[in-house]
């Protein structure tokens, strides 16, 4: 009995060792090629399947893989070229209000001081920005706008609201 647990548990060794040879990584081994190590454990069954644990097998169990740099397939699945892309939109926003401010500023500055902009309250002329208020065209009203009236005319109401008379 104890000659067949022998003969089994040297078959097991061999069978195991020549397995392992087969299926590990060329690049991987250790002492010799691949090819050698085969050779080895096949003609060597018990003494080639020790040297291969002890020398051959790598140390490592995870196989070490090579490293290549991995690129996202599109710009949008990048997630740094859209973080640099957020980026560069918030100075740009930051960058045309600062414009926008330093331009108002000197049109204030070119008013006289007289209306505020971007705020409500006084002196806010109620205008849109970016159009004339009046005070400051002395040639009269523009093209297409009507100009003062006077009250009763065309049948207004006077500041009692009775009609006044032609």
């Amino acid at each position: 009995m104890p000659r067949v647990a022998l003969a089994v548990a040297i078959l097991a060794i061999y069978v195991y060792g020549l397995v392992d040879v087969i299926r590990t990584d060329k690049r991987s081994t250790r002492g010799f090629s691949k090819t050698t190590w085969l050779i080895m454990v096949i003609l060597l069954p018990l003494i080639g399947a020790a040297l291969w644990f002890l020398i051959g097998r790598p140390r490592d169990t995870v196989v070490a893989q090579p490293v290549y740099p991995q690129h996202p397939t599109a710009p949008d699945d990048d997630p740094d070229f859209l973080r640099n892309l957020e980026q560069r939109r918030r100075q740009a926003e930051a960058q045309r209000l600062r414009k926008l401010r330093d331009d108002a500023a000197r049109k204030n500055q070119a008013d006289g001081g007289t209306r505020r902009t971007g705020t409500t309250g006084t002196g806010n002329t109620g205008a849109a920005p970016g159009t004339n208020s009046g005070s400051s065209n002395a040639s009269g009203p523009a093209a297409g706008e009507p100009g003062p009236r006077k009250p009763g005319a065309s049948g207004e109401a006077n500041a009692e609201g009775n009609p006044e008379a032609k």
